[in-house]
């Protein structure tokens, strides 16, 4: 009787022993990435969301074809909010993230060390995976509030955004483009709703928003209030974009956002970067995930600007050079010879 106790404990040792094993092995099949994003009202933070779901299949998912992901076999992606793209450029380089998003402008500025990031150290470690959408500038004012140019502005309570922004790099471009500087402004640093609420409350006269239309917290505020963007056009606009390449004079169709007609703004790149010390076989994975049938589908229903991210336009006004795991797929598709 007392061999067979402890035959009995002996098996149940080697159970657990071999469960443990499993489980650490299991731990570490998991790869956690991260995609440094924007502020969880504007265009950004929705657009990881539906990305970080695409690439993602933690262990234990059903096969693509299933109703399981078709993502990376034991990724788990998550979408961070951030305060945007300088942000998500500095986390990048300092590894506190995977991967984030950021304005063509920014990153292209970032890697060079020119333009507005002139005398601050190249980001050389900087790596395209794919560019995602046009993002454009909105002006927003109160319908009533007087305010029809940027030259209008002067003497105003003004948010740019949070210093680390795109939208706060690209405010100042637009006001010393049309002849305006911080100084002619009360400048604000307020994102999301907080700017959205500032203008209904009249705490603010005006605010800068860089986001792919329609973006969430002015399709609330048009909806609660009689708004008007404002145009960014006329001799500043080819001011603008006869400097910054990056630029492109555009319009917001009427009617996306209620009660407000068609206006003539500029445009930038949404793109999407990482470390060259990311691994080149996962971001490799990541990009083809992004592409696949499955992705295509997910980012089709699950956000507007999900379907202007195709990959005829994945590699449209990159100026960072791809990572090589991106670069290698992009042959393989087709892209590049």
């Amino acid at each position: 009787m007392k061999s067979l106790i402890n035959l009995v404990k002996s098996v149940a040792v080697a159970a657990a022993v071999v469960a443990g094993a499993t489980s650490l092995a299991n731990a570490q099949d998991i790869k956690f990435f991260t995609i440094g994003t924007g502020g969880t009202a504007y265009t950004y933070y929705p657009v990881g969301g539906v990305i970080a779901n695409a690439i993602s299949k933690p262990p234990g998912s059903r096969e693509c074809g299933q109703g399981g992901s078709c993502g990376v076999d034991g990724l788990i992606a998550s979408a961070v909010s951030s305060r945007g793209s300088v942000d998500n450029v500095n986390a990048i380089i300092s590894g506190l993230r995977n991967s984030g998003f950021a304005q063509s402008d920014v990153a292209y500025w970032a890697y060079t060390g020119t333009g507005t990031m002139e005398g601050k150290e190249p980001a050389k470690d900087l790596r395209t995976i794919a560019a995602l959408f046009q993002e454009h500038i909105h002006l927003v004012a109160l319908a009533d509030s007087g305010i029809n140019s940027v030259a209008d502005l002067k003497g105003k309570v003004v948010s740019l955004d949070e210093p680390g922004s795109g939208t706060y790099v690209d405010a100042k471009l637009i006001l010393e483009a049309n002849g305006l500087s911080i100084s002619d402004v009360t400048a604000e640093a307020l994102k999301g709703n907080a700017a959205s609420e500032a203008l209904r409350n009249g705490k603010i006269d005006a605010f800068f928003v860089v986001a792919g239309y329609p973006t969430g917290s002015l399709v609330e505020l048009a909806s609660a209030e009689k708004i008007k963007l404002v145009p960014i056009s006329g001799d500043g606009a080819k001011a603008l974009t006869d400097k910054y390449g990056f630029f492109a004079q555009s319009a917001i169709p009427a009617g996306t956002y209620e009660g407000v007609d068609a206006t003539d703004t500029v445009a930038v790149g949404a793109q999407w970067f990482t470390s060259a010390k990311e691994d080149d076989e996962l971001i490799y994975k990541i990009t083809k995930a992004l592409w696949n049938k499955e992705s295509r589908k997910l980012l089709d229903v699950g956000h507007a600007k999900g379907k202007t991210i195709t990959l005829e336009t994945a590699l449209s006004g990159v100026g960072v050079p791809l990572h090589p795991g991106a670069e290698r797929f992009y042959k393989e598709a087709g892209l590049i010879k």
